[in-house]
C-alpha cells in the first residue's frame, strides 16, 4: 500500500513560503517595500496595511517613496512606521513620505543575521513537527495491521527524504539571505 505524502508536501511548502515571507521582512541595506508588509496604519478607525492607503515604490537603492491616496493619512503612516521600529528614517515632504534605509553597521548586520538564523530554526522545527505526525501515523497503521513492516519502513524513509529536501531548500534560502545581509 502506497502512503499519500501530498498533505506533507503541502505543509512543507507552506513552511517554505512562511520563511520566505519572514525573510522579506528582515531589513538589509537595500530598499525593499516588503519590509513594510507587517506595518499597520490606523485608517478611519481600522488598522490596515500601508499598501491599502498609499502607493509604495522604490525610489532609489536606499529609499522608498510612499504616496498616500489621502494626504490626511500622511501623519498616521509616519507614526505607524516609527512605532514599528524597523530602524528606518521617515521624512515627510509635499509628495508624501520618503523612507530611508540607513547603512547597516557590521554589528547590526550580525544581529540581523542572527534573527534570520532564528527564523530558519523556527522553520526547521515546523518541518520536524510535520514529520513526527507522519511517523506516528505510520507507526499506528503498522500496529493496527493496516500496513506491513516493510511498507512502513519504506514510507518512513520516503518521509525522511522529503524532509531532507525541504531542509536543503530552507538552508539555501537562508544562505542567500545571509549573503544579502552580511554583504
Amino acid at each position: 500500500m502506497a502512503y499519500d505524502f501530498s498533505p506533507l508536501k503541502k505543509q512543507l511548502s507552506g513552511v517554505e513560503d512562511w520563511m520566505k515571507k519572514e525573510f522579506q521582512q528582515i531589513r538589509t541595506g537595500q530598499a525593499s517595500p516588503s519590509i513594510l508588509d507587517g506595518v499597520k496604519v490606523e485608517s478611519y478607525g481600522a488598522p490596515v496595511g500601508i499598501q491599502a492607503v498609499a502607493a509604495v515604490t522604490v525610489e532609489g537603492a536606499r529609499t522608498i517613496r510612499i504616496t498616500p491616496w489621502d494626504k490626511s493619512q500622511t501623519k498616521e503612516i509616519e507614526k505607524a512606521i516609527t512605532i514599528a521600529n524597523l530602524g528606518l528614517s521617515v521624512v515627510v515632504d509635499d509628495q508624501g513620505l520618503r523612507v530611508n534605509f540607513p547603512d547597516l553597521t557590521a554589528e547590526r548586520r550580525v544581529q540581523i543575521a542572527k534573527i534570520a538564523k532564528e527564523k530558519l530554526e523556527d522553520a526547521k522545527k515546523q518541518v520536524r513537527q510535520h514529520r513526527d505526525v507522519i511517523v506516528r501515523d505510520l507507526q499506528a497503521k503498522e500496529k493496527d495491521g493496516k500496513m506491513g513492516k516493510d511498507d512502513a519502513f519504506r514510507a518512513k524513509n520516503d518521509t525522511q527524504k522529503i524532509v531532507d529536501d525541504c531542509n536543503k531548500k530552507l538552508e539555501t534560502d537562508y544562505a542567500k539571505k545571509e549573503k544579502e545581509i552580511i554583504g
